[in-house]
């Protein structure tokens, strides 16, 4: 069985709607699934400030928060985080800053990889976070599984990224559209079956 590691941050709920999505995708497929958030870093007087925050982080109080053994149990690693100024976002890149003894002992190696985000806005950034998320990538040595335009649902309005799934939330909670919703989960069913062929072939070996 493959082994999918689906780990997100959101403020709002908008990247949280995309990870639920393909953490079901994934099950769909097949795979045993992992659903993580990543630690919040902002004190709760902050969260406070916008219902839409407070209310987000209430409601997702019971799903697990994401540790190193969870990348080193998948074979498939799927990161999901909204933008911010071009980058990912900041809670994102202190998990990510956790892996370096898994990296040091070439345990993130060969695992499948693929990126999704969320912005306000149609030119907010969406590429270039999902190719920062590629830099960690890189040095991982992991296999990038982008989705490319190997799907119909790649040329829908809302899409049209290559690079990975990303919705334009327009500084709305939970608002993702049916087309990203679709874009998610033949990102992640693409992911998971490169995933499937690598593990036996490498098995093979």
């Amino acid at each position: 069985m493959t082994n999918v590691a689906v780990i997100y941050y959101s403020s709002t709920g908008n990247v949280h709607a995309l990870a639920t999505a393909a953490a079901n995708a994934a099950e769909k497929a097949g795979a045993e699934v992992r659903l993580r958030k990543v630690a919040e870093l902002a004190p709760q007087s902050v969260i406070d400030t916008k219902a839409e925050w407070a209310e987000h982080v209430q409601a997702t109080r019971d799903i697990e928060v994401a540790s190193p053994e969870d990348l080193e149990w998948a074979d498939v690693v799927l990161i999901g985080t909204p933008t911010r100024f071009g980058l990912p976002a900041a809670q994102i890149k202190q998990f990510i800053d956790t892996t370096g003894g898994l990296w040091a002992q070439g345990k993130l190696v060969n695992k499948v990889a693929s990126a999704f985000t969320s912005t306000s806005t149609a030119h907010g950034g969406q590429e270039s976070t999902l190719l920062a998320l590629n830099n960690t990538f890189y040095h991982w040595g992991a296999v990038i599984v982008a989705p490319g335009y190997a799907d119909p649902v790649q040329f829908a309005p809302a899409n049209g990224n290559p690079y990975g799934t990303s919705s334009v939330s327009a500084n709305e909670a939970n608002n993702v559209a049916g087309e990203n919703l679709a874009a998610i989960e033949f990102q992640t069913r693409r992911a998971v079956e490169i995933a499937t062929a690598l593990k036996k072939g490498l098995a093979a070996v």
